[in-house]
């Protein structure tokens, strides 16, 4: 039996388990247990339970999902909703688990599938289920020809956060086309006051904060740009009206892939509400053979009765555990992307890798430029050659020099694209995505490669793999600085190129994962023109991600706010550039710039031939005192104390280590104005009996702020930063004395 999708699932910690050495991978499955009479499924973990059962009809039905219930609590026997009236019939409005589209069925259906003779009625009924190690697998098939669908819950035990997904199986002696695939349909308990928060941008105005009601109807959140996109991020939550930052219901969730896709909350006609997420159907059609499989992405769905700051601590510490690769504190870097753009050579590498390595630099990256016939955008793109005009002796004499100041040598790439005027092209015009006879739309005078194609695959795999090992490299900045067009895959059949959306990102993984395979010391970050693709599928596999090109400091209190909503700041990139920023051509201080960037994994990417003595002393000194709080930053408990969202004057983040032994209060003041009182910041998260001692990285605090007191004080009493003015930041730790 042919298995489509099984690599995606190792790769991405899925049904099969996690690729072994890419992922943390120990963190303990909650147990499923089973009410085999009732045919009753329950999955706890942390403080959630998550239950569900067949119902008379044979359907499975959502029975519970929200704050944990104790053991011998019953749970009801799922029934069928009764109809309503003729036009808001039983399966309209019961809340199955994984409906088909069929017997009646007009809500969001999770599988959508077309049969040779035109049937596209799809009643899917429980066939059996069965205990694989810690995953509940639950099998249905349609109710008369051989359509099978295995869905997989597995609930981390630490969290209660529930990973879903699907494969679906023709076993017909003849084609069916699936229409529509989601991971998962998710139904609320019935409430009649959710909100509904998601993340929407635009080229360097990424992960902006979206609230709305939820009311009847849809709302869809979807990219149809075969990457994540900048415009919508596969992440959203729902709440009450009565939720807060730190108290409050939160039912959250968020989609691991890469590709288009569109996650859907909807009202029935008589109030429930639901989620589904997955492939986006749009210009979507995947053909499968006798005996072929399709499987869906991952859907991770948790719960938190702490707000939102609970149900982001909680995605964090998850994130960190169960998806990303084996972590480390990001080392700080430079890039040298705004110092010389493509303008790169030897000599003026080597001239910024010594003042890097001056400020306590870990990590030197040159960015575009190194090959091909790289002077600009227009031309070299696909050709991983080094440029011999600027390298004449290749990268090698570079990565010494680097390596022997104390620092790791990183390169960026965009493996994915191509420019038509480049040797790869000319060769292989075929290798780019595109229509027979119709435009090749360009944008950054780039087209995009078919890496759904096996040779563009081997390609890349063997030019990728000959640049890693013939050179020292420790890390790739991994670009992608374009949406698809023209979707078209014409080497193969029409009735199977629509197969494009799934099979490239497929190949992007197991490329990706095949790379770290063979290269297990090299480190990758996952661009995409700034945040461009942010998910948990590409999260699996690289180390760290860029969020966004926008670097003006105060911008990015903004865009960093919204991106802790979803994602850990363990991988969040922040980099400290040049004054005036060019984005807004801002004028903002060395010193609350660098603040600012503190907040995540900090890099360098100013021009330092620009920078006097005053500027290298400065950026040193506050390069030293992060890497005393980076691991609290990265991986510690994150505590939005004051949003800046709505326009507000002041924000404040407080990240709390592990071990809560260490706290890092970071406070800004965006514009001052008619004398306005600053109350103090109280606290969280630290431990009320421990006594912390106060030192300042940046600005300072209000007079007669004692120097050691208990986390009681801290949380209760608070601390009053000393700040006045336009632009002005503070960054203060405590420690345990």
């Amino acid at each position: 039996m042919k298995n489509i999708d099984r690599r995606r699932r190792a790769v991405c910690m899925g049904m099969l388990g996690g690729l072994a050495g890419l992922t943390m991978g120990d963190a303990a499955r909650a147990r499923p247990t089973i009410d085999d009479a009732a045919r009753v499924f329950r999955l706890d973990g942390g403080a959630v339970t998550y239950a569900f059962g067949v119902n008379p009809d044979g359907r499975l039905q959502t029975i519970y999902w929200g704050s944990a219930l104790a053991p011998d609590d019953p749970l009801p026997a799922p029934a069928p909703v009764p109809e309503n009236s003729s036009n808001e019939t039983s399966i309209t409005v019961t809340p199955f688990e994984y409906p088909g589209f069929g017997a009646g069925l007009t809500v969001e259906p999770a599988l959508k599938v077309t049969f040779p003779d035109g049937v596209r009625d799809l009643d899917l009924r429980y066939v059996g289920h069965r205990i694989d190690g810690e995953r509940l697998i639950v099998t249905l098939k349609d109710v008369s020809r051989a359509v099978h669908v295995t869905l997989a819950y597995a609930m981390d035990a630490a969290s209660g956060i529930l990973s879903r997904s699907a494969v679906v199986e023709n076993r017909t002696n003849g084609w069916i086309q699936v229409d529509q695939m989601a991971a998962a349909s998710i139904n609320l308990p019935y409430d009649d006051d959710y909100r509904l928060s998601y993340l929407t941008g635009r080229w360097a105005g990424e992960f902006a904060l979206q609230t709305r009601p939820v009311g009847p109807g849809a709302t869809v959140i979807e990219s149809r740009k075969g990457v994540t996109s900048h415009q919508a991020n596969p992440w959203i939550a729902l709440s009450r009206a009565m939720t807060e930052e730190e108290s409050g219901p939160v039912w959250f969730g968020a989609l691991g892939w890469s590709g288009a896709w569109r996650i859907g909350v909807d009202m029935d006609s008589l109030g429930g509400v639901r989620v589904t997420a997955g492939y986006n159907p749009f210009d979507f059609a995947y053909r499968l053979k006798p005996g072929e499989r399709l499987a869906s992405p991952l859907f991770h769905a948790g719960y938190s009765g702490d707000g939102f700051g609970g149900a982001s601590r909680l995605f964090h510490r998850y994130q960190r555990t169960r998806i990303l690769p084996a972590l480390r504190p990001r080392p700080v870097l430079y890039n040298s992307w705004e110092a010389t753009e493509f303008a790169v050579d030897e000599a003026g590498q080597m001239a910024l890798a010594e003042k890097a390595a001056s400020l306590g630099i870990e990590r030197f990256v040159v960015d575009d430029g190194w090959f091909g016939a790289r002077n600009n955008s227009k031309a070299g793109l696909g050709d991983w050659v080094v440029n011999t005009k600027k390298f004449p002796n290749g990268l090698t004499p570079l990565i010494k020099r680097v390596n022997d100041l104390g620092m790791e040598f990183g390169l960026w790439v965009e493996p994915e694209m191509v420019n038509p005027d480049s040797d790869l092209y000319r060769a292989h015009p075929d290798w780019v995505i595109h229509f027979p006879g119709r435009t090749r739309s360009e944008a950054r005078d780039q087209l995009v490669l078919n890496l759904a194609r096996k040779d563009v695959y081997d390609h890349l795999l063997t030019v990728l793999d000959r640049l890693l090992g013939a050179n020292n490299i420790a890390f790739l900045k991994w670009d992608h600085n374009r949406a698809w067009s023209e979707p078209g895959w014409p080497q193969v059949p029409p009735a199977e190129q629509q197969r494009l959306y799934v099979t490239y990102v497929d190949n992007l993984y197991k490329l990706l994962g095949e790379l770290r395979r063979r290269h297990p010391k090299v480190e990758i970050e996952s661009c995409a023109s700034g945040g461009g693709r942010v998910d948990l599928g590409i999260m699996a596999l690289t180390d760290q991600v860029w969020v966004s090109d926008n670097t003006d400091p105060y911008d990015r209190l903004l865009i960093q706010d919204g991106f802790s909503r979803a994602y850990a700041p363990a991988i969040m990139m922040a980099w400290v550039t040049d004054s005036p920023n060019w984005v807004n051509k801002r004028a903002t201080s060395l010193e609350y710039r660098f603040v600012s960037s503190m907040q995540g994994a900090l890099g360098i990417g100013a021009n330092l031939n620009h920078w006097n003595a005053r500027d290298f002393t400065e950026a040193k000194r506050l390069i030293a005192e992060y890497k005393r709080i980076r691991v609290t930053v990265q991986q510690g408990d994150l505590y939005r104390l004051i949003s800046p969202q709505g326009g507000s004057a002041r924000s404040a983040t407080l990240s709390v280590a592990q071990d809560g032994n260490q706290a890092v209060l970071f406070a800004f003041l965006h514009s001052g104005g008619m004398r306005d009182p600053a109350p103090p910041i109280r606290l969280r998260g630290l431990d009320p009996r421990k006594m912390y001692g106060l030192r300042t990285i940046a600005g300072g605090v209000a007079p007669r702020t004692p120097k050691r007191a208990s986390g009681a004080y801290w949380m209760g009493q608070g601390i009053q930063p000393n700040l006045a003015g336009d632009f002005q930041a503070a960054a203060i730790v405590l420690e345990v004395a």
